[in-house]
């Protein structure tokens, strides 16, 4: 990766606001998501600061933390969070409805690994049960991802093997603190290409939408391991951003692809340089309409 952000001719200049140590920044998802965004707070809490929406549209919403930071710390009104994976729009309907019914669940479980493999193996009888198994496997599994295959922690932080992001009292105050803000988030399962333009036809300029795709662009192969759902045609996502009304901010992976098309549609773009699990200093690119993080 470092060898092609070589090759790749850009001026894209480094923001200003650097990625963030995600423990100095609240934690308010109980989902430990592949690719979250909790790094990328700072710059979400001053877009949308300059941009004052009503209204923020995450149409990949994943772990969601951007939009609960965005209404939890009074940045927006109201929240309209979308997510095409079956598995993890069922645990956001489970929080957002009965999020006190699956924080005492939480409290009352013991992931052991039998009990896990019957999580596992097992169908849910109810959206609240669903809901609880993705959290269940999320937390339990390597890197939190829930794709086929993906297997348990094995030591783990200090050797605490499945354990180790299993906090039960920490889990149930962020589910409470969900459900007491649950009258502001409108959670919609569906497929965000689909959904998005009807969406900021009807908000127009009062809306602004973050949207953090599948990193698939590029040839990149990510998303399509750590995503059941992960299929999009990034050129149609930069003409409806550049046809609509709505203020945006969207991050990608730096990739060839990526950069032609911000420069297509003169978009602004800044590098944020992120870490991955080998301590390679890779630029992540954030994307915007206007020029804000220069």
């Amino acid at each position: 990766m470092s060898q092609l952000f070589n090759t790749i001719e850009t001026d894209f200049p480094t923001s200003r606001l650097p990625a963030v140590n995600v423990a100095s920044v609240p934690q308010r998802s109980p989902l430990r998501y592949p690719g979250g965004k909790t790094w990328l707070i700072p710059h979400i809490r001053e877009w949308l600061s300059a941009t004052n929406p009503s209204i923020l549209i995450e149409p990949f919403a994943g772990g969601g933390i951007v939009s609960l930071t965005a209404v939890m710390e009074r940045l927006v009104d109201q929240a309209v969070m979308v997510e095409i994976d079956h598995d993890v729009a069922a645990f956001w309907h489970a929080a957002l409805r009965n999020g006190e019914l699956i924080a005492s669940w939480v409290k009352e479980f013991d992931p052991t690994r039998e009990v896990l493999n019957e999580w596992e193996t097992s169908r849910p009888r109810c959206v609240n049960e669903h809901g609880f198994r993705t959290l269940v496997l999320n937390r339990t599994r390597r890197g939190g991802i829930l794709a086929n295959g993906a297997s348990y922690m094995r030591s783990g932080e200090n050797g605490k093997g499945i354990l180790s992001r299993w906090y039960p009292e920490t889990l149930a105050r962020r589910l409470t603190e969900i459900k007491r803000h649950s009258k502001q988030i409108v959670f919609c399962e569906g497929d965000a290409m689909r959904l998005l333009p009807t969406l900021l036809h009807g908000w127009g300029s009062r809306a602004a939408v973050f949207l953090d795709p599948p990193y698939t662009a590029g040839g990149k192969r990510a998303g399509s391991r750590l995503y059941t759902d992960n299929a999009i045609n990034h050129e149609e996502l930069f003409s409806m951003l550049a046809a609509c009304e709505a203020d945006f901010l969207m991050t990608y992976d730096f990739s060839q692809e990526i950069v032609g098309l911000v420069r297509e549609h003169e978009f602004h773009a800044v590098m944020v340089m992120m870490k991955n699990t080998h301590h390679n200093r890779l630029p992540e690119l954030v994307i915007t309409r206007e020029n804000l993080f220069a």
